[in-house]
């Protein structure tokens, strides 16, 4: 567990939940009641009332759409940013439907110890929301697989263009948060393997090796976003 991670004392993981949209807000709070292991503590519709139930609950996780009263914007990686200040332990899971990976750097930037970014059709996939949910509340980092592929994708700098294909797939890997040990379990390599492409990806990206699984995630995505073609 990270050092900043939050201490889940109760038996079902407390969540609050903030989507402006009606059907959204019920649909999702119904799911995952529909979870023994979880209790959404409260379901609300703004940036206001989201960290106000953040103060009152002291929920385990909070998931939340990016965009909410009084945006329209980037409300959700604005309460990420709030409540890493006043509630450091608690993780943040943003829904969003941006694929292009500005907001996924923006969510991670500042750390991504207990920070998430799923595609908001994910909500819809129970397994993979309430794993997400527990690996952010524990201090993990979640970052959606389509997010990374997209980016690898729209990747056409030399160094990207330099690794080999199996280092793409551990830089994928690595950008979704993946620990050595996960990346060995999901490639089928051993652990000096694992360890040998790692060195050589970020020797070809220009990236000093990091430890820190979260620190990599940033790592990665700051290479990718600066070579992102310009907006359109």
């Amino acid at each position: 567990m990270s050092p900043g991670a939050h201490t889940i004392l109760h038996m079902a993981l407390r969540v609050v939940l903030a989507d402006d949209e009606y059907l959204v807000r019920e649909g999702a709070t119904a799911l995952l009641a529909s979870v023994p292991e979880v209790e959404v503590a409260q379901a609300v519709d703004g940036l206001d009332a989201l960290l106000g139930a953040v103060d009152r609950h002291d929920p385990d996780v909070v998931l939340t759409d990016i965009r909410m009263p009084p945006g329209p914007g980037d409300e959700g990686i604005e309460a990420a940013r709030v409540i890493r200040e006043r509630h450091p332990s608690i993780g943040v899971v943003v829904l969003s439907s941006h694929l292009d990976g500005e907001y996924a750097w923006r969510l991670l930037r500042d750390g991504a110890a207990g920070r998430g970014y799923l595609l908001k059709e994910r909500i819809s996939e129970l397994e993979i929301l309430v794993r997400a949910l527990r690996d952010v509340a524990r201090g993990g980092t979640v970052l959606d697989p389509a997010v990374v592929e997209r980016l690898l994708r729209r990747s056409e700098a030399p160094p990207i263009a330099a690794l080999t294909p199996r280092e793409r797939e551990v830089l994928e890997l690595m950008a979704r948060g993946a620990s050595d040990g996960g990346i060995m379990a999901e490639l089928g390599l051993s652990d000096r393997t694992v360890d040998k492409h790692s060195n050589a990806v970020f020797r070809k990206l220009g990236l000093l090796e990091q430890h820190d699984v979260n620190r990599r995630v940033v790592a990665v995505l700051e290479y990718l976003r600066s070579t992102q073609p310009a907006s359109r």
